[in-house]
């Protein structure tokens, strides 16, 4: 890992401003002196960013977005308030969200009406505890109106 200068660190704040906006951005990135990066050993391109030794967010080299870790969910959810970037879900539902199962139209009961599809995602329950971390796979509109069907697509778990 290396300690990311600041264009590098300008780099990667742009596509975050992109991808999730400036306020989550400065949510992410509040200590650049304690980021550090590490990059692939084939292309040398920017793969990972830590702050203090965990790990934050993770590149995407085919397209160049970001990916939320379990931290970087967890500063989301202490400075922001629902459902931003969040997806609300039935607590009778937890346990099986907490194993890496995927989420259905059904259980959500509310979500960021900001996201689109593709967009990362945080999967919390009513009482806003952090769930797992996903993908949405549809619009938003068709999550809140339909029963059946996948709506987010959860990379992990918290289990």
């Amino acid at each position: 890992m290396n300690q990311a200068n600041e264009l590098v660190l300008r780099k990667l704040m742009a596509i975050s401003d992109y991808q999730f906006g400036p306020k989550i951005t400065d949510i992410l990135f509040q200590n650049p002196n304690n980021i550090e990066i590490e990059r692939s050993k084939n292309t040398n391109k920017i793969r990972y960013v830590y702050e203090n030794e965990q790990l934050l967010l993770t590149l995407k080299p085919t397209v160049g977005f970001f990916t939320i870790t379990f931290l970087s969910a967890l500063k989301i959810i202490e400075n922001t308030k629902p459902p931003k970037m969040r997806t609300i879900v039935l607590t009778e539902i937890s346990e099986f969200i907490k194993k890496g199962r995927n989420v259905f139209c059904k259980h959500v009961i509310d979500v960021d009406k900001n996201l689109r599809p593709n967009d990362e995602v945080i999967v919390v329950n009513e009482e806003d505890n952090l769930l797992a971390i996903g993908r949405i796979k549809i619009p938003i509109d068709y999550i809140l109106s339909f029963k059946r069907g996948v709506a987010i697509d959860v990379r992990k778990g918290i289990l």
